[in-house]
């Protein structure tokens, strides 16, 4: 067994996100890091392993997990819009963006790496923890997408996994 967890590419995180949201995603590669603290904030995933060590992070800023809740909830896009134009989260879009953090779990476990899973959301009116918020603008192996969910709108991504 590997030690270290894979660092998913874009396609997989696309095929994955069209599946759960049942409409087309575009990704591109090399977009901006998703900064928590930007206006807006970020929706930010933990996935530990059985020892419940902190391995990776998905983080998904505000417009994107808006655009994510409101698609996998079949939410109207003007709802997700007006949240984004008042830069909040309204907690049945965080909440739904929080199942789709929860799947993408699914991106890190392969035959021959540890076993993850989500072990917390934290949304963007929470503060990361000190050991983690350092790494999600750190240079370590990371996934930066710009992603447009159809009929939704435009956001950003990164996966991060922890040395």
């Amino acid at each position: 067994m590997s030690d270290a967890n894979p660092l998913p590419n874009a396609k997989e995180v696309r095929d994955l996100l069209e599946s759960l949201v049942g409409r087309d995603v575009e990704v591109a590669t090399g977009g901006l890091k998703v900064d928590p603290d930007a206006p807006g904030g970020a929706l930010a995933g933990v996935y530990v392993d059985q020892r419940l060590s902190a391995q990776a992070l998905v983080l998904v800023d505000g417009a994107l997990a808006a655009f994510l809740g409101a698609a996998i909830g079949l939410v109207p896009a003007r709802t997700a819009q007006e949240a984004v134009a008042d830069h909040e989260l309204p907690d049945d879009l965080a909440e739904n963006a929080g199942e789709v953090l929860n799947v993408m779990a699914s991106l890190f476990n392969h035959d021959d790496t540890p076993h993850l899973k989500l072990d917390g959301t934290f949304g963007p009116a929470d503060r990361l923890p000190n050991d983690l918020a350092g790494f999600a603008l750190a240079f370590v192996r990371r996934l930066d997408l710009d992603v447009t969910v159809s009929g939704y709108g435009p956001g950003r991504l990164s996966v991060v996994v922890l040395p």
